[in-house]
């Protein structure tokens, strides 16, 4: 395939990338309903170079800053030499072994993270957290909810745990996403996504799920006044992202935590999404510093865009039964070696602090250039870090599709949000919202860049429905 200038982008020979595509788009399941006509055929730092595939621009290339990060995962951006060589010498000296064996590899990562001085040390310290690693962030998840579950139960006498029996609810929060797989549908309130799909049993050891408005305190404290002696645990992402980039009030997550604490039930932190994207390693945090969680589960950005993986941390007395939570991908010497390089390279470069600072600005940008100038499009801006949403209004939610080839071809790659839907407690609906998450390396420059795409892409949708 050639470009407009007459420049090869995709080789048209067999199995070199070109006729191929047609299986890309033809056995590749299509998960959306509608998929962008485009093709990725390079990319390096948060530059992309996109191939239009029909339609009258059929091969022409594009530019395209990525303002998502790859669903929020790539946070050291496409190309990254320290990952690189990571994988490299991982590959080449480290070996495969399972987590049944030790490994040099899994130790200088785990120490680096939680022994003495370590990064994390301060928030989780080894003598009262351990630490298995998932495939994916659902995994992680699923882990989590075992170990929930296993709290209440007695395993040597098979039956509910003494003083746990009347403990089988889960909390979680209205326009929550866990995950997709099929013990999480519990925690995701929204019915398009669980009608016809199985559920937790109730009896006799299963738990049922009941959903309040996240950010809402009177709302948490009125349920756990009313159910405390019922919960047996509370899921919470410190920062709500399929809902829309919500972002809770001063005080809620410590005030969450304190409310579990003081009435018996564990906290969850689902830290998928948020891992270094609020302007620190962690959204569990507020000025006082680490908020305690019983466990919290870390992913996306944790593999640093080259493996999907995720980590979770859980107090010591949380445990499951001998063999039930053997995974082939628990902390391989790869793995390790990877988030080693990347969570090192994170901290001695300032990452967290520069994007931080980035973040702000790119915030008040997309507040200024996009809400403010397109308020027939967009709603609201909101986020901290480098994680943003723009919610769009009720009438442009109609078509996000459009949106997403609008800005794509203005040159920025950006993801929609569901939104959080309809809430009780007389919120309003969240409609469907525009993630801006890009990754850490992004600069001021390259923030304002990507707004002014934003802009122009929203320009164009403006001028077509006209």
């Amino acid at each position: 395939m050639l470009d407009e200038d007459r420049t090869r982008v995709l080789p048209d020979e067999p199995g070199a990338g070109g006729p191929d595509l047609g299986f890309d788009r033809s056995v590749h399941m299509d998960h959306y309903g509608t998929r962008p006509p485009f093709c990725c055929v390079g990319a390096k730092g948060i530059v992309q170079r996109f191939v239009e595939l029909g339609g009258p621009h059929a091969g022409r290339s594009l530019d395209v800053l990525d303002a998502s990060g790859g669903y929020a995962s790539a946070c050291l951006g496409a190309g990254s030499p320290v990952i690189a060589g990571a994988l490299r010498r991982a590959i080449e000296d480290s070996g495969y072994v399972t987590d049944e064996i030790a490994s040099p590899e899994r130790g200088r990562l785990l120490a680096r993270l939680f022994g003495p001085g370590g990064l994390w040390s301060d928030r989780f310290p080894a003598d009262e957290y351990h630490v298995s690693g998932r495939n994916s962030g659902s995994e992680g998840m699923e882990l989590a909810l075992r170990l929930v579950l296993e709290s209440r139960f007695d395993r040597r006498r098979l039956r509910a745990a003494e003083g746990r029996e009347g403990r089988n609810v889960i909390l979680a929060f209205e326009g929550a996403w866990h995950g997709w797989t099929g013990a999480l549908l519990p925690l995701i309130n929204r019915r398009h996504y669980r009608a016809g799909l199985p559920t937790l049993a109730a009896d006799p050891y299963g738990v049922t799920v009941e959903h309040i408005p996240f950010g809402e305190i009177e709302a948490a404290r009125e349920y756990f006044a009313g159910n405390g002696h019922r919960l047996l645990a509370v899921f919470i992402e410190p920062v709500q992202g399929d809902a829309g980039i919500l972002t809770p009030p001063p005080g809620y997550l410590r005030e969450m935590a304190r409310l579990c604490r003081d009435g018996g039930a564990l906290l969850v932190a689902d830290e998928i999404l948020t891992f270094a994207k609020t302007g620190g390693f962690f959204g569990m945090t507020d000025d006082e510093g680490p908020i305690p969680t019983d466990v919290t589960v870390l992913g996306k950005s944790l593999g640093m865009g080259v493996l999907t993986t995720s980590m979770v941390v859980a107090r010591r007395d949380l445990t499951v039964r001998e063999t039930g939570a053997v995974a082939t991908s628990d902390l391989r010497p790869i793995t390790c070696a990877v988030m080693g390089a990347g969570i090192g390279h994170i901290h001695a470069e300032g990452l967290l602090e520069r994007s931080r600072e980035v973040g702000e600005h790119l915030g008040t940008l997309l507040r200024r250039e996009v809400v403010e100038r397109f308020p027939d499009l967009y709603r609201e801006a909101r986020g901290l870090g480098v994680m943003h949403g723009v919610e769009l209004t009720e009438s442009a939610a109609r078509d996000v599709p459009a949106f997403r080839e609008h800005m794509i071809r203005n040159g920025v790659y950006v993801e929609f949000m569901a939104g959080a839907g309809r809430r009780s407690h007389g919120l309003r609906y969240v409609f469907p919202t525009m993630r801006v998450a890009p990754p850490l390396i992004i600069t001021a420059p390259e923030a304002e860049s990507i707004v002014e795409r934003i802009a122009a892409g929203s320009q164009a949708i403006r001028e077509e429905a006209r």
